[in-house]
């Protein structure tokens, strides 16, 4: 039995085994425990979950299983570059043109409430966009504020925009310092737009930030017009935590006899990709038991999943949740999904995995393009879950560790271009979920058969540099938390030992 990995030669017997390959047992491996290396276990944990799980292993000379003639080799390589995020920068592959989004957090507890919607929040989400193309200056615009947080009594508000933080002009330099720095207290200044100009109005709101756990249902309506009956429902992220809330969306929908679905995901980053299969058989039913998506691992772990049971790397539409609950399903053959660069991960997943069997109808602009996924891989001494984690330290990984696609092996690898373009004035943005908002009001003009043309729409073009979403543990990640890939992995290891 293997007692320690704190040596590189270790890790290689450790992962031979998980791939499973043949070891000679005369091999003196176990119990060695090198001095330089317990000053390094972060480092070599890094290594160690990056060489056996990472999607790009193989484009990554120093991942390469025989990189190290030696574990002296090893430590002076781990000695490299003593702060961790660093080293895990150094071993990813073409780091943002290829990946993006890999991570490390050296919180792992707060990167699992941010999983299932808690985290620290003020309650205002926003986006940021360039005042001009000429400009390093930004402004924020409000997206939506959260119920029952610190925003939600203050005066703030959807539309509002500002410039300032504790009174200094937002730039393209200075947002990350001022925005998502470590401090939870600030003050936003406050501006309107007069004839196309930003001027400050005077108006400040201080804010806090504070633990909160956010539902992601956020807005569930019913509209009657023209002989229909036209759900909407607008859904902010998908979060591991939620089930039940949604459902009852979908039997608040069933029990008023729907005609057709208006999916609100403009602003959802992404979340658990069960999560995102749930709402694919709650919008259908009709397909349970089909495919709904694919995994492409790195090869040798694919290669090892597909010989140990190909249904490991196969999702399919579910009939029930994982508690063996009923899903509640509409069995539509079409819907409208609104989204917007925000949208992202699961929700693509989504759009991927309906599109080969009903009519799925995108309004509002280009999505991210995120179509990886990720797992969470922890210090421990085997399988990198929580089982004898190493209680010296809280890193923890998000590496992006496999792709998908969906039945017809597609994936919005580019983002998703909408069917139906029009995008949000950042400047009027109207209130989410009345009949007048503009991208609600362009998917329900289509459902009614008189459909809206973007000429119609000419807004003020703003540059977009990111959203607030973004900076939170979680991200806009698509999360793979299957308890089969866990037990098969602990079988695949427990089996050559």
């Amino acid at each position: 039995m293997i007692t320690t990995r704190r040596n590189p030669l270790i890790w290689l017997f450790v992962f031979v085994l998980f791939l499973g390959w043949s070891c000679n047992d005369d091999d003196d491996m176990t119990g060695i425990v090198d001095p330089d290396l317990e000053t390094l276990e972060i480092q070599d944990f890094i290594w160690g979950g990056l060489n056996i799980w990472y999607l790009w292993q193989p484009n990554v000379a120093n991942l390469a299983d025989d990189r190290f003639s030696s574990e002296e080799e090893y430590v002076e390589f781990l000695n490299s570059e003593p702060v961790p995020e660093e080293f895990f920068e150094s071993l990813l592959f073409q780091r943002g043109i290829v990946d993006i989004d890999s991570y490390i957090v050296d919180d792992y507890v707060a990167l699992e409430n941010s999983k299932v919607g808690i985290s620290k929040s003020n309650g205002v989400d926003f986006g940021l966009a360039r005042i001009s193309s000429s400009s390093n200056d930004i402004l924020g615009y409000v997206q939506y504020i959260l119920p029952n947080s610190d925003a939600s009594d203050k005066d703030i508000r959807r539309g509002d925009i500002f410039i300032e933080v504790n009174g200094t002009q937002l730039t393209i330099e200075n947002y990350l310092d001022l925005l998502f720095s470590d401090n939870d207290t600030y003050t936003l200044g406050l501006a309107d737009v007069a004839n196309g100009t930003l001027v400050p109005n005077g108006r400040t709101v201080e804010l806090t930030k504070f633990e909160y756990n956010e539902n992601p249902v956020y807005i569930r309506k019913t509209f009657e017009e023209a002989g229909r009956k036209i759900g909407y429902f607008m859904y902010n992220r998908f979060s591991g935590s939620y089930d039940e809330e949604l459902n009852a969306v979908f039997d608040a929908f069933k029990s008023e006899g729907i005609t057709d679905l208006i999916l609100d995901l403009r602003y959802n980053p992404g979340g658990f990709g069960y999560v995102s299969e749930y709402l694919g058989s709650m919008i259908t039913g009709q397909f349970a038991g089909e495919i709904f998506s694919r995994d492409k691992w790195n090869p040798r772990i694919q290669a090892e999943f597909d010989a140990f049971d190909e249904e490991l790397t196969i999702q399919r539409f579910p009939e029930k949740f994982r508690n063996g609950g009923d899903l509640t399903s509409l069995n539509l053959n079409k819907v409208h999904i609104i989204v917007t660069g925000s949208s992202a991960s699961a929700s693509e997943l989504l759009i991927a995995a309906l599109s080969p069997y009903i009519d799925v109808t995108t309004v509002g602009s280009k999505t991210y393009g995120k179509y990886t996924g990720s797992i969470t891989l922890y210090d421990s001494e085997e399988y990198f879950n929580k089982e004898g984690i190493n209680p010296n330290h809280f890193y923890a990984m998000q590496p992006l560790v496999l792709e998908y696609t969906n039945s017809l092996g597609e994936n919005g690898k580019d983002g998703y271009d909408p069917d139906i373009e029009r995008r949000e004035d950042i400047t009027n943005m109207g209130v989410l979920g009345d009949r007048n908002e503009a991208l609600l009001s362009t998917a329900m003009s289509d459902i009614l058969g008189s459909p809206a043309k973007f000429e119609d729409f000419k807004i003020p073009y703003y540059d977009i540099v990111t959203y607030s979403k973004l900076f939170s543990p979680a991200g806009n990640y698509l999360f793979i938390d299957r308890p089969e890939l866990s037990e098969a992995g602990k079988k695949l290891v427990k089996r050559n030992k």
